[in-house]
């Protein structure tokens, strides 16, 4: 993000907590809500532990998936969550591309890696993601406040690594609104990028980043959880 502007993200206004949402300073179960800052011993998350679970602990990269579809609704709901998460400038530069027809992921298999092609074939949707390196042609509609961010980004070179940045934020967000619909996210970097952006983006204004499987895990979808870092080993504090 730059340093010029901070994201113009518009919050939605309060409104009663809901399933899944433990309001801010609420104290664990038996204990008293309260008013302010948290009490001590109060649970320091906003979100329940189910749905903690369910975005985070409890989640995998999933390998197979079950037939069920994803649908058009599933995909909207997702997309409806996760255009919340701030991008500089606001310039929302991710660009998905579905592909759901056999001719299309006919198209897109023999530029994926042997590892990754069977999976890719049987996942119920497969995402094309990449970065729309002339987002700021939507600047004075997303950004309206400075009337001449469009010409801050007259660099195509400037202009590509700032949509490929917030591009590749944007598919974080992306992973996490997928498991909010209670489906598995797969995404996969072993793929010919130049072969799939010359077949499906010719204009060259779209940079491939990524691929994603998306679907309901089936049997043994998932591999044992890795380890992970402890905050202490990530976390400095001046």
């Amino acid at each position: 993000m730059t340093g010029s502007a901070a994201p113009d993200v518009r919050r939605p206004s309060a409104a009663p907590p809901t399933s899944g949402v433990v309001p801010p300073g609420t104290a664990s179960a038996g204990g008293a809500a309260g008013a302010g800052p948290p009490t001590p011993g109060a649970e320091p998350l906003a979100l329940d532990r189910a749905a903690q679970d369910l975005l985070f602990r409890a989640a995998r990269t999933a390998d197979a998936f079950t037939d069920e579809p994803v649908t058009d609704a599933q995909v909207t709901a997702i997309h409806g969550l996760v255009r919340y998460g701030p991008t500089a400038l606001n310039g929302q530069p991710l660009r998905i591309l579905l592909l759901r027809s056999a001719a299309a992921r006919a198209r897109l298999l023999p530029h994926v890696s042997g590892g990754n092609r069977a999976k890719t074939a049987a996942a119920p949707l497969v995402a094309v993601l990449a970065a729309d390196v002339d987002f700021h042609e939507r600047l004075p509609e997303l950004f309206p406040h400075r009337p001449r961010a469009r010409d801050w980004l007259g660099d195509r070179a400037e202009r590509a690594a700032q949509a490929r940045f917030n591009a590749t934020l944007q598919i974080g967000y992306l992973v996490v609104g997928v498991r909010a619909a209670g489906l598995a996210a797969g995404p996969m970097a072993g793929f010919d990028a130049a072969g799939v952006q010359r077949e499906f983006f010719p204009d060259g204004r779209h940079e491939v980043l990524l691929l994603m499987n998306i679907g309901r895990p089936g049997p043994d979808a998932r591999r044992d959880r890795l380890p992970r870092l402890h905050a202490r080993e990530v976390i400095t504090t001046l």
